[in-house]
């Protein structure tokens, strides 16, 4: 791996006697995509805020391109895009104008031209005079993110940029950081959704200020302990209490239209039967399936084990 462009050791955020991030570690190397997943409230925006100059660690580290990234961070803004969770652009100003004001604000030489580039590539040059209050959720994004990379930072931070969007635009949006990180843009980002964290080079999973894994998003579901019964069975109702204390059954949970089993081994399926028809449950199917990353991040956060303890 190549000499990393963000490093935090030992990383502590704590707004009083909250402690919002407690001992992160972790490092993202030139090219990288890494997403930081976890429930509300796991440290995500407060990391990222650290990386970006905006908030001082309280303990630990933060170097960015080998400056530290307080001490640095007015120099570092310049080689930094930060895309907010909430649209943070000026609603009264048209999204030429928005643009206009960050290459003036960041000194971009030739800025029209840029602009011009950057607007066509996210979709928005048709609507350059449309006041920015009067644009959709999904392109207030591709706004925000076009007003970003203005001054063509190496490293893109973004705070759940697609939360509020439609599936659509979430596409659209995912295929215009393909094309950056392909152009050599490095990503660091925080999601709420797994299917966004599985286009990630690795995932840092963090729960309770603490991380709990830092993986690629392929070896995770590995993670998850026993054997995995997908289950469709009606009443769904009465299949939560049919299964609860029989043995070898791990938890339950639901999954679609169906359920999740976890089995300590196969060889409590015969159990899962027989309880289920017990309680006047029944089965229209039954399969072993590989675990899914939705399935190791419930399960890790719910018990909050390390890797070191889930493997």
């Amino acid at each position: 791996m190549s000499e990393p462009v963000v490093s935090a050791r030992a990383l502590a955020v704590r707004y009083g006697r909250v402690t919002a991030v407690a001992g992160l570690d972790v490092e993202v190397a030139r090219g990288e995509v890494v997403g930081l997943i976890g429930p509300d409230g796991a440290g995500k925006t407060s990391t990222l805020r650290v990386v970006a100059g905006l908030l001082r660690a309280s303990a630990g580290s933060v170097s960015v391109l080998g400056r530290d990234a307080w001490a640095h961070r007015r120099g570092l803004h310049h080689r930094l895009g930060y895309l907010a969770q909430r649209f943070a652009l000026y609603g009264d100003l048209t999204v030429d104008e928005n643009a206009e004001f960050f290459g003036k604000l960041h000194g971009v030489e030739g800025w029209r031209q840029r602009r011009a580039d950057l607007l066509e590539r996210v979709g928005l040059a048709p609507f350059r005079a449309r006041q920015a209050d009067r644009l959709s959720g999904g392109m207030k994004q591709k706004l925000a993110l076009a007003c970003s990379l203005l001054h063509a930072p190496e490293i893109l931070l973004l705070d759940e940029p697609t939360t509020g969007v439609d599936p659509v635009t979430r596409r659209e949006f995912w295929r215009l950081l393909a094309d950056l990180v392909a152009d050599g843009l490095t990503l660091l980002l925080a999601t709420p959704y797994l299917d966004e964290a599985e286009r990630c080079t690795r995932v840092v999973l963090m729960h309770h200020a603490r991380v709990l894994v830092d993986a690629a998003p392929r070896a995770i579901p590995a993670l998850l302990p026993g054997t995995l019964l997908e289950l469709a069975a009606e009443p769904r109702a009465l299949v939560g209490a049919a299964l609860a204390g029989v043995p070898g059954v791990l938890d339950v949970r639901p999954f679609a239209a169906r359920f999740h089993v976890r089995l300590e081994s196969l060889d409590a399926v015969a159990a899962v039967r027989a309880a289920l028809a017990a309680a006047g449950v029944t089965v229209a199917g039954a399969n072993v399936v590989p675990p899914t990353l939705e399935d190791a991040f419930l399960y890790l956060t719910q018990s909050g084990r390390s890797e070191s303890e889930a493997a």
